[in-house]
């Protein structure tokens, strides 16, 4: 018997299915229609298991969707997901940063993987794998050069909490003749900025995982890792830890 997490994002829906380790996984753009998004991101992801249906065990979601899975049997908040997902992985976590499509949240666990501190900012976009995605259309860059940037120090600074306000710098910058990849690298450090505020309030307890989809930007960890002065990492499945843990939980562990 195997169990199915869905992670629910504002940007991308991901899959686990789980049998005590991971088979298999998907992602798809999550788009308008969440539920219709899960069940072909559900579909994919069992064809590529080469499993059927009556072999699922129990399907969980989490993520900002999750109340709009009707077919799931459980949902289960993003923080109880990440938490699982990472402690499974690698059960010296402690803290663990998720910074996925519209809120970033830092989690503390205890040595047994249960939670003991969060602090959660979805009041504001900044900071956000969705504000890093509209400043790359400003920018004309693809999200994947935002992780290849030259690492020479920026003499500009984003000084806006505001998403909003920070794209009118950035627009502003830009005319003023500021290079874009000095005003990329200000884009990173402002968002290393506003996450360490947040790691802060909850303090860091032990190794550090980074989960959601900005953790696959490989600057911004190396920025981050020195803002905080602590050592971060990034598992393979990073993207997929909430859907991991809500598939963890279906199936029981």
């Amino acid at each position: 018997m195997v169990s199915v997490g869905i992670d629910i994002g504002s940007v991308a829906t991901k899959v686990v299915v789980f049998d005590g380790e991971i088979v298999s996984t998907e992602i798809l753009p999550t788009g308008w229609d969440p539920k219709k998004t899960a069940e072909e991101a559900v579909k994919n992801s069992m064809k590529k298991a080469g499993l059927k249906f009556e072999q699922v065990k129990k399907i969980v979601a989490t993520g900002y969707g999750r109340v709009s899975i009707d077919f799931a049997d459980k949902i289960v908040t993003e923080i109880s997901c990440h938490a699982k997902g990472a402690f499974y992985t690698d059960n010296n976590v402690r803290t663990v940063i998720d910074v996925g499509g519209q809120d970033s949240k830092i989690i503390a666990l205890d040595e047994k993987g249960n939670v003991i501190d969060f602090v959660m900012n979805d009041k504001c976009a900044a900071g956000t794998g969705r504000f890093l995605q509209n400043m790359s259309v400003v920018l004309g860059m693809s999200l994947e050069e935002f992780s290849n940037l030259n690492k020479e120090k920026t003499s500009v600074k984003i000084n806006s909490m505001c998403a909003v306000f920070a794209e009118s710098e950035v627009i502003s910058l830009l005319a003023k003749g500021v290079a874009k990849n000095e005003v990329a690298l200000a884009l990173l450090q402002s968002i290393t900025e506003k996450i360490e505020v947040l790691v802060a309030r909850v303090g860091i307890r032990g190794k550090i995982a980074f989960t959601g989809g900005l953790s696959r930007n490989k600057l911004l960890v190396e920025m981050l890792s020195k803002k905080l002065n602590a050592e971060i990492v990034v598992f393979d499945h990073s993207q997929h830890m909430g859907a991991l843990g809500a598939a963890i939980i279906g199936y029981g562990l």
